[in-house]
């Protein structure tokens, strides 16, 4: 009877030490692929490792579901390129100057809440997210009347560097190209950045810029003076007569 008893407990422990040998080669194999594998195979490694150190299958899942999120962010900090366009019904001239009459964004765009332009080249950003607000400084490093501007961002929460060009379709029909690298920092952008809120955003801002336009600007395109100079590696060449 004894020497049974010790024969069964030696052959339960020789196959937990095979299923642990087992688990154990499982761990080492997962770790190899969660270093090219994506957030999921990551996940799934730390949830597997958590049930080898003997955690609850619920503790593992909260493991798996931890480090699959932090690694989707991670790898959402990288820039997204954003492309949009949208026809405005106004001649390509009053088209671009409504756009250069960046102080005025506020008025119409529903998330700017302000714009300064302290120099042809330096433009001051605050705009709500939510119930926060976040504030950038672009810089326009090359401007042409009628035809793009192209310009670069810093910002403690994130920025986004760009061009915007405008493109004569028919006398009264302009097309306006707005094409972002938008640059997250922080978990809250990170995660807006997951969704691709961003392009939602810049989308919805173009078509309360074409409203503008048509609306307000096309009615009295004499009051609508934008700014028609030209900017060069971040220097003003020309400036209006």
């Amino acid at each position: 009877m004894l020497s049974a008893r010790r024969l069964g407990r030696r052959a339960l422990g020789g196959l937990v030490q095979r299923i642990e040998r087992r688990l154990e080669r499982a761990v080492r194999r997962l770790t190899v692929a969660a270093e090219r594998g994506g957030p999921l195979v990551k996940g799934a490694l730390a949830g597997v490792k958590a049930l080898h150190e003997g955690k609850s299958p619920f503790r593992a899942l909260l493991a798996f579901g931890w480090t699959a999120l932090k690694e989707a962010l991670r790898r959402r900090g990288k820039p997204t390129n954003i492309v949009e366009q949208i026809d405005v019904g106004a001649p390509r001239r009053l088209v671009y100057d409504q756009w250069t009459r960046f102080e005025d964004f506020p008025s119409f765009m529903k998330k700017v809440v302000s714009v300064d332009q302290a120099e042809d080249e330096k433009l001051h950003w605050k705009a709500k997210v939510f119930w926060s607000s976040r504030t950038w400084e672009s810089t326009i490093v090359e401007q042409v009347p009628d035809e793009h501007i192209v310009w670069r961002s810093k910002g403690p929460k994130g920025h986004a560097d760009g061009t915007v060009s405008f493109h004569e379709l028919a006398p009264n029909l302009t097309r306006v190209l707005l094409v972002l690298e938008y640059r997250p920092a922080g978990l809250f952008e990170r995660t807006g950045n997951l969704w691709r809120a961003q392009g939602r955003r810049a989308r919805l801002e173009l078509k309360h810029f074409r409203r503008h336009v048509m609306t307000q600007a096309l009615a009295r395109p004499d009051e609508v003076e934008g700014w028609r100079g030209e900017i060069r590696d971040g220097e003003t060449v020309t400036t209006p007569e």
